[in-house]
């Protein structure tokens, strides 16, 4: 097993409505999607997102399309109406996400 970075593995898609990010993250092969499964759990993602939100997070697993669904809520400051920090949106979101390593 080695560390690679999600974006090594995977692509993502996100958005936002106020406090509420979805981040989907889409493994481009079905092995890669069985390690994703196994490493991010929402705690893990929770702990990743823990300065930029401060409520729960969900996941939602989608085999079909090889995707685990995040559903992030708390996350600050509010969303694209509230802010003019493009930095926290949804869509660089995503791209935060993907930093995150795991072992494949």
């Amino acid at each position: 097993m080695e560390r690679k970075k999600l974006k090594e593995i995977a692509h993502s898609r996100a958005g936002d409505k106020g406090k509420l990010t979805t981040i989907s993250v889409i493994a481009y092969e079905d092995a890669l999607y069985e390690a994703m499964k196994e490493a991010l759990t929402a705690e893990r993602v929770e702990q990743h997102f823990k300065d930029i939100a401060d409520g729960g997070v969900y996941r939602y697993e989608l085999p079909q399309l090889k995707a685990l669904n995040f559903v992030i809520e708390g996350t600050k400051p509010e969303g694209v109406a509230a802010s003019l920090d493009f930095d926290t949106h949804g869509k660089s979101l995503s791209w935060f996400m993907l930093e995150m390593e795991i072992l494949v």
